[in-house]
């Protein structure tokens, strides 16, 4: 790798949008866990 090669971090705007996908995921899963346990919980 040379000092001239441009750095390997991705641009800003995708760093934001794996960021949103990454929290998105977290409530998805965990709002699927608490339907599950309502579900389980429900006579």
């Amino acid at each position: 790798m040379l000092w001239s090669d441009p750095p390997e971090e991705p641009p800003e705007e995708l760093r934001e949008v794996q960021a949103m996908l990454r929290r998105a995921g977290f409530v998805l899963a965990i709002g699927v866990v608490a339907l599950f346990v309502l579900l389980g919980l429900s006579p």
